[in-house]
């Protein structure tokens, strides 16, 4: 099984390339499901949950031919269950739900797996589908779903903010018959991403960016070509990298206004961070201040974010509280950063990280996507060799992370 191995201590500068975003990626290779006609999706990242993706659209008969960074999805649907195989792979196998029962009348989905951070359950998902229509059921694990001939528009009003269930209703809601609204909906800039998409096949769809989407349903879609936004977390993630392990980088690609949160918690701790042409330049310049942050839904700071700043605090100076408001188990990375040395306390939704003059190297084992890459992060700033082990978990969402630092300065490889 493949480690990541670093030697901490060394600066980085230079360039780094931002790829598309693996959380806009998944939901619009989804949309291949809601037409007969291609979709060609541009800036697709090479990552494990693509893949997990790919064959999932391939069982259900469509396939997804790669060339570069470019992805052609099509074919016609002759198959509606999402098998537990492939379905625990990855949370987001369940989108398929939607484009499904929109589609075909009918799915069976299994329920989902992926990184144990968490509950994420899917009754959200179901509910606004119940709404428009659906006739729901679980059974064994699966989740059934039918209605007799098309959804029908409805005001679904979300009980909590939810990306995923934002996400899934949305493409049910482009075929459906009727106008649909969508309250107290997701406004991250990967909901925007996949409503573009979405009426660039001819969909019509208002007010996505906000929390009310509106949506009157059409016949059928067609095909059409459509650019992934840049990935966020990975352009906050390596902004952090850079805040921890000094330098500066320009994240070439990176959208300053897809990061603010993270922008104004590294500008508080004493990063420089601003817009360049051609993406964002990060520099760090003198120590790290110790500054509190909470996740929050998009526009706030995400959780996507909070282990890698978590790592960062770990070598501030002073106190900083980490509260994580959107998954009630997402601190399974303190005890591996704490045995590199941290002071990491968690009391509840809370932690308290008290800074330490350095990090030590040591064997630490990942424990998902995120947790993953902070302990990257801390390899970087730490003395000695760092190992990380189960780094699958970092392959589902950062591609070639070894490459990509080494090629700045990094000392790292994998094993």
């Amino acid at each position: 099984m493949d480690r990541i191995r670093v030697l901490g201590g060394v600066p980085l500068h230079g360039r780094m390339e931002i790829g598309g975003a693996k959380n806009a990626a998944l939901p619009l290779m989804a949309c291949g499901l809601l037409t007969d006609e291609t979709l060609t999706l541009r800036n697709v990242p090479a990552l494990a949950d693509i893949a997990t993706m790919q064959q999932l659209l391939a069982q259900h008969g469509i396939t997804v031919a790669r060339a570069g960074r470019e992805a052609r999805l099509g074919g016609r649907i002759g198959n509606t269950e999402a098998p537990y195989e492939i379905v625990r792979k990855m949370r987001a196998s369940v989108l398929v739900l939607g484009p499904l029962l929109a589609r075909c009348g009918q799915a069976r989905v299994s329920l989902p797996g992926g990184c144990a951070i968490g509950t994420r359950p899917v009754d959200l998902h179901l509910r606004g589908l119940e709404q428009m229509g659906a006739d729901i059921s679980i059974d064994a694990g699966y989740v059934t779903a039918s209605v007799r001939g098309r959804l029908r528009g409805a005001h679904i009003l979300m009980p909590q903010v939810s990306v995923g269930a934002t996400e899934n209703l949305l493409m049910a809601a482009t075929l459906a018959e009727g106008r649909s609204v969508i309250a107290n909906a997701a406004r991250e800039p990967e909901i925007h991403d996949l409503a573009e998409c979405l009426r660039a096949m001819g969909a019509r769809i208002e007010g996505h960016g906000t929390d009310r989407i509106e949506i009157e349903g059409v016949a059928a879609l067609h095909g059409a070509t459509h650019d992934i936004l840049p990935d966020r977390i990975e352009a906050g993630t390596y902004a952090c990298a850079v805040a921890i392990a000094g330098g500066d980088l320009l994240l070439a690609g990176a959208r300053l206004a897809d990061i603010e949160a993270v922008a104004l918690a590294l500008r508080q701790a004493g990063i420089e961070v601003e817009e360049r042409p051609g993406g964002v330049f990060v520099r760090r310049l003198n120590g790290l201040a110790g500054t509190d942050v909470m996740t929050e839904p998009y526009p706030g700071f995400p959780t996507d974010m909070q282990a890698q700043f978590m790592a960062l605090m770990s070598v501030a100076e002073g106190a900083a509280m980490v509260t994580e408001t959107i998954f009630e188990n997402r601190f399974m990375h303190v005890p591996e950063l704490n045995r590199m040395g941290a002071r990491i306390n968690v009391h509840g939704a809370s932690a308290i990280v008290r800074g330490v003059d350095a990090l030590s190297g040591a064997p630490v084992m990942a424990t998902d996507l995120r947790a993953s890459v902070s302990l990257v992060l801390a390899g970087l700033a730490a003395r000695g060799e760092t190992v990380i082990d189960r780094v699958y978990h970092l392959d589902r969402g950062y591609e070639a992370v070894e490459r990509k630092l080494a090629a700045v300065g990094a000392r790292i490889e994998r094993i």
